[in-house]
């Protein structure tokens, strides 16, 4: 079609499924920092009514009770001190354990590679960019996110009125394939007792209008829904449950690309479903930085205990200005897709995780310690040069 509408989600630090999240990457962060490329981590959380619950495997040294603490920590810092959930009084129980050791032998070494490191697991994962937004991501994901980002802010910045828990979706109109307008907006913020609607709406508005406006776009005052189910002030793991990885749609591109289905929080970079997804994000990002494409989407296949991919296939959708086929045995040329090498060629191996784990993984700036590093632009040349 050559006119559309698309909408992508974002959910809040303070969402239940995003609590989780960031506990687990909390804990793997704790891990990398004590155990460095060593380290294997494979953490879940759930967050209920006063209660979080660790589970799943590791290998490194983090005892129980720094685990428990990490968890306290991470609740306290996004902000809830509820009579449902509060990080002082909800009870913690961990039952991590160590890691399999049919899982360890072929990670540590791989079937095909002797002596590097196999893929933590089998799968698929999928890598995006567009050249639709400075941050050559989909626009409606970006906005969904930066609304949320902002409210955060001024939460944390003093305004009392607004707690932890919230979402936020956007819509966007589109002609030939490039965004053009705003068409609805919608938020869903919980908030302190007392508060209409009405009341909500006028809080939350002057962060939703700077995130639009720093786009060129305006709220579509006739679009623009704000808890539209009325009152919201049951919220966080109080109001629903919470899990890692039930977030992946808003962790990756808002539904504009393809998904394989893993989850990447509380997950070490043996495992493919996070390294081998930040290396597809790297590559084609900077596939298209060099005009390349005007869209790029590289899938990635695994066996675990496996070094080597088992297929790479890059998608330009047609807007690719050299030939796919070509693509793909550079890119293979350009990078070692072998978990060691993800590793090594993104510098994963360090506490850089807890951050990624509310408001996208991708679209970031990269940060100075190596934080986002997959966002980073220093193959353009080298790719420009390979092409010309």
């Amino acid at each position: 079609m050559s006119s559309y509408l698309f909408t992508s989600e974002s959910v809040s630090e303070g969402h239940p499924d995003k609590i989780c999240d960031q506990i687990s990457d909390t804990i793997a962060d704790l891990f990398y920092q004590r155990n460095g490329k060593d380290a294997r981590i494979a953490v879940e959380a759930l967050a209920t009514t006063q209660k979080v619950v660790l589970a799943g495997e590791v290998r490194g040294d983090v005892s129980h009770d720094e685990m428990i603490q990490a968890a306290r920590d991470t609740v306290r810092r996004i902000g809830y001190e509820q009579d449902g959930f509060h990080w002082e009084n909800m009870s913690v129980d961990c039952y991590v354990h160590e890691q399999s050791a049919h899982i360890a032998q072929g990670v540590d070494d791989s079937a095909d590679l002797k002596g590097q490191e196999g893929a933590g697991d089998q799968g698929i994962m999928f890598g995006y960019a567009c050249n639709e937004t400075d941050e050559l991501m989909p626009a409606p994901i970006l906005l969904a996110h930066k609304m949320l980002r902002y409210l955060a802010d001024s939460r944390h910045g003093g305004e009392a009125r607004l707690l932890p828990d919230a979402k936020s979706q956007v819509t966007l109109r589109y002609e030939n394939g490039k965004p053009v307008a705003v068409d609805t907006v919608l938020v869903s913020h919980q908030h302190a007792a007392g508060l209409t609607p009405g009341d909500v709406k006028e809080l939350v508005r002057p962060d939703v209008a700077r995130a639009l406006a720093e786009s060129g776009w305006e709220i579509p005052e006739d679009k623009f829904y704000v808890n539209p189910t009325g009152t919201f002030e049951i919220g966080g793991p109080d109001g629903d449950a919470g899990l890692t990885g039930r977030k992946i749609i808003v962790d990756t591109y808002g539904g504009a690309a393809r998904h394989g289905g893993g989850a990447f929080s509380g997950k070490d970079c043996t495992k493919v479903d996070r390294s081998a997804a930040y290396a597809a994000r790297y590559i084609a990002k900077n596939v298209v930085a060099a005009g390349l494409a005007d869209r790029c989407e590289i899938q990635l296949s695994y066996a675990i205990g496996v070094a080597r991919p088992l297929s790479i296939f890059v998608d330009t959708f047609g807007t690719g200005r050299v030939d796919e086929e070509r693509l793909g045995e550079l890119l293979n040329e350009f990078a070692d897709f072998s978990p060691a090498g993800i590793r090594n060629m993104l510098d994963l191996a360090k506490p850089i995780y807890a951050r990624t784990a509310a408001y996208g993984h991708f679209g970031r700036q990269p940060d100075n310690d190596g934080g986002f590093s997959w966002e980073r632009l220093n193959l353009v040349d080298e790719l420009k040069r390979a092409l010309s």
